[in-house]
């Protein structure tokens, strides 16, 4: 089993107004020899924002912004910007983050030259309620149970002439385009799916999205397989591309009797075409048993959203119950050799 080295708290809530609630769920990118952390700051009444800070090596915090980043500025995330994610390609950084406005969590984008400049474009998940996902689901077979069970509670939600959409977090690009196409991976609980190649961002139309629930099935790249993630799976950190495949690391979700617990789980997918799973893990990566993570404003988690290489090292940086970021490390040789004897049988 590949050895997981913790190394604790990187960064802790402040007596800043806009982080004195709880830091986590980061964005980790590495430009040259400095990494780039954009981690979401929660202040009183759960309202988020993006903060920022920059280290000089994968455990040293060099410099921390005093005040957020990125702040709401439009209606559909006035209640926060939540969970960003950033990868780099065609000369742009891309952030994606869940815009939450109260009632809808939903993922939108960033777009930076810089990392400093930021430019935002809206909601780019389908905004669909419950009964147009039933209506598209029945027209090719009806609704799976498990889809039904997690969001059915959204049809007591709608109203007449409501915008209450069904929730759609955990938007992820890939590094790079995939036969000249941007792929990206998404969550509608509870499996992962994968949207397997567009050519502009601007292709995301309502048009789009209503096809794309017309064939749901073919979209669903993960499902819950193993006891450690039985209830539910969402993405984690960007594919990291390797010479074994992509290496996806997500978060796994069982229920007990304390509630949920979150754990970091790892799978590969085909490094050519990444709506195939080639290996997963049978048992999480690792889960919440140091005081940091059991311990918070949700219990029990281990939420990994960014990753950076060290030579042979893959630091893992996850929210920590739902209160502090924390960082984790393991070789990416053994990772990927433990991953290669869970291969999927062909």
């Amino acid at each position: 089993m590949t050895k997981v080295n913790k190394h604790g708290i990187l960064l802790d809530k402040t007596e800043h107004v806009f982080e004195k609630e709880g830091v986590l769920n980061p964005a980790v990118i590495q430009v040259g020899h400095t990494i780039h952390m954009f981690y979401r700051a929660v202040t009183k009444g759960n309202y988020s924002t993006i903060g920022y800070c920059k280290l000089s090596g994968p455990t040293v915090v060099e410099s921390r912004n005093t005040s957020p980043l990125l702040r709401p500025e439009w209606e559909y995330e006035y209640h926060g910007l939540e969970d960003p994610r950033v990868v780099y390609f065609d000369g742009l950084f891309y952030m994606t983050y869940t815009a939450y406005n109260g009632a809808n969590a939903l993922a939108a984008l960033a777009t930076s030259p810089d990392l400093v400049t930021w430019t935002k474009h809206g909601i780019i998940a389908p905004q669909i309620t419950y009964a147009e996902f039933l209506r598209f689901a029945e027209s090719t077979g009806g609704l799976p149970e498990k889809y039904d069970r997690f969001n059915a509670y959204h049809k007591d939600l709608e109203l007449p002439n409501s915008a209450y959409f069904m929730w759609d977090k955990n938007l992820i690009f890939f590094p790079r385009k995939i036969n000249k196409k941007i792929w990206f991976i998404h969550r509608i609980r509870p499996d992962i799916q994968i949207v397997k190649g567009i050519d502009h961002i601007e292709d995301l139309t309502q048009a789009y999205w209503q096809n794309y629930f017309l064939q749901f099935d073919s979209h669903i790249l993960l499902s819950p397989h193993y006891e450690h993630e039985v209830s539910y799976i969402g993405g984690g950190c960007p594919p990291i591309e390797t010479k074994s495949g992509w290496l996806l690391i997500y978060h796994g979700v069982h229920d007990t009797v304390d509630g949920y617990v979150y754990s970091a789980c790892a799978a590969l997918l085909d490094i050519a075409d990444p709506g195939k799973e080639i290996a997963r893990l049978p048992f999480p990566l690792f889960v919440p048993d140091q005081t940091w993570e059991l311990k918070g404003n949700v219990n029990n988690v281990c939420f990994p959203t960014g990753t950076v290489i060290d030579y042979d090292r893959l630091y893992i940086y996850y929210g920590a119950a739902d209160e502090r970021v924390a960082v984790a490390s393991v070789s990416l040789t053994e990772l990927l050799h433990e991953l290669e004897q869970h291969k999927k049988p062909l």
